[in-house]
């Protein structure tokens, strides 16, 4: 089903969502990947590296759900100091994910970076 027109919205649900990567592979972020007839404005992406050295991450849109399809990196293997946090998305470069869409997460340690997501369920 294709994404709803936003012009015509019935209902905005703001949502706050967790991930801690536990491998070293992309993880597909799957509570931010909308409902049928819903899409998700992602507001907000930070990524906080919880160890005493540094890690990497990797943030990207996919054009699939489950992370499949064609990767569009929003941070590629960035270094995030230690126990400091990078913001990858914020107000200002918001994006849409629809309901084909994925966002996928790879720590280059692993439990290394705590995730955090703010976003508006959109139908």
């Amino acid at each position: 089903m294709a994404n709803p027109n936003i012009v015509n919205v019935t209902s905005i649900y703001g949502s706050t969502s967790y991930l801690i990567p536990t491998t070293t592979t992309a993880t597909a972020w799957t509570a931010l990947t909308p409902a049928a007839s819903t899409v998700n404005k992602i507001d907000s992406i930070v990524a906080t590296n919880v160890t005493g050295s540094a890690a990497s991450i990797t943030v990207s849109i996919n054009s699939a759900t489950a992370g499949g399809g064609t990767a569009y990196r929003l941070t590629y293997q960035t270094p995030v100091p230690a126990n400091a946090s990078l913001i990858v998305v914020d107000k200002s470069v918001g994006l849409y994910v629809g309901e084909s869409q994925s966002i996928v997460v790879t720590s280059g340690t692993t439990n290394a970076i705590e995730m955090v997501a703010t976003f508006e369920a959109i139908t």
